[in-house]
């Protein structure tokens, strides 16, 4: 049993769909597929119940999760005091983040970094996207998590992953009942949408103008949860990543994806100024990024 395994099984277990998992622990599909039969056959029993639409966790899964959670825990915690052993890193790391990205956990990522690197100073931005960029370019910023990757222009970008997007609508709403949507199925709707400088915002304008739709966006939020309440109340609908109607706060509402074919991924990304400034805390920022499950396991 292998820390690679363990952590394609909790990308699994999470994700429950082998493309999405792929993408978070950044392998291929084929790749993911065969750790986990590899692992299946050393314990001798499914970890998974595969159909044509989804992946479920099996009991044996579910029993195996804690310790698998704990053992990535301990890796990471390991790996973290050998450096902080061998390289007392200072200065200050300014970080930017859009709320809600999905793809990665962003407090999860600083609490690794600051244990890794408790003398580093980090100040941390939460912003659409379109600022945090412009903060890189201004230099105000080392390092961003961003969602899009049209407007990133000359600066480095790592993608972190994709998602797909889902409609979002009241309980009641007739529309809830259909097996997916379109964007002109939208036309009549009126929507609850981000401010234009977050990425979802730009991603649904561009997307909805491409299919001649002219959208009515009578709310326009700057926080994920006042969206999903709105929504439930019956304000409006939301087009949104998928991870977002998978928010326990969005329980109640109808989720309904986004025909596959129907516009842009959700793409999420690491982006910087450059990738070998020295003189900053940064390179080491996103070396830790890079490291397998980093994005997405909490060092604790």
């Amino acid at each position: 049993m292998e820390l690679r395994q363990l952590e394609y099984l909790v990308a699994l277990a999470e994700e429950r769909h082998f493309t999405r998992a792929a993408d978070l622990a950044r392998i291929s599909q084929s790749g993911l597929s065969a750790a986990i039969r590899n692992l299946e056959d050393e314990l001798g029993t499914k970890l998974f119940q595969r159909t044509t639409r989804k992946v479920e966790p099996t009991e044996a899964c579910h029993a195996l999760l804690p310790y698998a959670r704990s053992m990535l825990s301990q890796a990471a915690a390991a790996r973290d005091a050998v450096v902080r052993s061998s390289n007392e890193l200072s200065g200050q790391l300014r970080v930017g983040a859009e709320q809600c990205l999905g793809m990665v956990d962003v407090a999860a990522v600083l609490e690794r970094f600051h244990d890794r690197h408790p003398q580093v100073e980090i100040a941390f931005t939460q912003a659409g996207s379109e600022e945090l960029l412009g903060g890189v370019r201004e230099q105000l910023l080392d390092v961003v998590f961003v969602a899009g990757a049209d407007h990133v222009g000359a600066l480095s970008r790592a993608e972190l992953g994709r998602d797909t997007f889902v409609v979002l609508l009241p309980p009641w709403h007739e529309l809830g009942a259909r097996p997916w949507l379109d964007r002109s199925d939208l036309a009549s709707e009126p929507f609850v949408d981000f401010h234009p400088s977050w990425a979802v915002r730009r991603l649904n304008d561009t997307a909805f103008a491409a299919v001649g739709v002219t959208r009515r966006v009578h709310l326009t939020v700057n926080d994920v949860h006042t969206l999903l309440d709105l929504v439930g109340r019956g304000m409006g609908i939301a087009v949104v990543p998928r991870h977002v109607g998978a928010k326990p706060q969005a329980a109640g509402l109808a989720v309904v994806p986004l025909r596959p074919d129907a516009g842009p991924e959700w793409i999420v990304s690491l982006v910087a100024a450059g990738w070998d400034r020295a003189d900053s805390p940064a390179p080491h920022f996103i070396d830790l990024v890079a490291e397998p499950g980093a994005a997405s396991l909490s060092a604790k």
